[in-house]
C-alpha cells in the first residue's frame, strides 16, 4: 500500500512541476503517473549506481554533499525519463535541475501533510 501512496505522491509532484515549470511538459495526469512510474524504476535501478560513480569520481565529496549529489542524480534521471517516455518532455538540463528540485520539495510537502 505504501508503494502505491508513494507513486501517487510522485505523480502529483510531477504534475505540479509540469504546471509550474515551462521547461517540463506532461500530457495529462495519467502521463504524469506513467512518468512517475518510469522515474521511480530508474531511480531504484540506477540511482544508487550513479551515486556510487559520483562518490568515486569526487573522492568521497559526494557523500559530504549528499543533498546536492542526489539533486543532480534526480535531474539526470528526469532527463532519462523524458527520453524514455512520450508522456514527459524535458527541454534542457537546467529545466531538469529545477524540475528535480520542485519534485523533491512538492513530494516532501505532500508527505508531510499526509502524516
Amino acid at each position: 500500500m505504501s508503494l502505491l501512496v508513494s507513486w501517487l505522491i510522485l505523480s502529483v509532484a510531477v504534475w505540479v512541476t509540469a504546471a509550474i515549470l515551462p521547461g517540463i511538459h506532461v500530457k495529462s495526469f495519467a502521463g504524469a503517473a506513467w512518468a512517475a512510474a518510469v522515474f521511480g524504476i530508474l531511480n531504484a535501478l540506477l540511482g544508487w549506481l550513479l551515486f556510487a560513480v559520483f562518490s568515486v569520481a569526487t573522492l568521497g565529496l559526494a557523500w559530504v554533499l549528499g543533498f546536492v549529489t542526489r539533486w543532480i542524480i534526480n535531474a539526470i534521471l528526469l532527463l532519462f525519463t523524458g527520453k524514455l517516455t512520450d508522456a514527459l518532455e524535458v527541454k534542457s538540463f537546467g529545466s531538469a535541475l529545477l524540475g528535480a528540485l520542485i519534485i523533491s520539495v512538492t513530494g516532501a510537502a505532500i508527505e508531510w501533510v499526509l502524516r
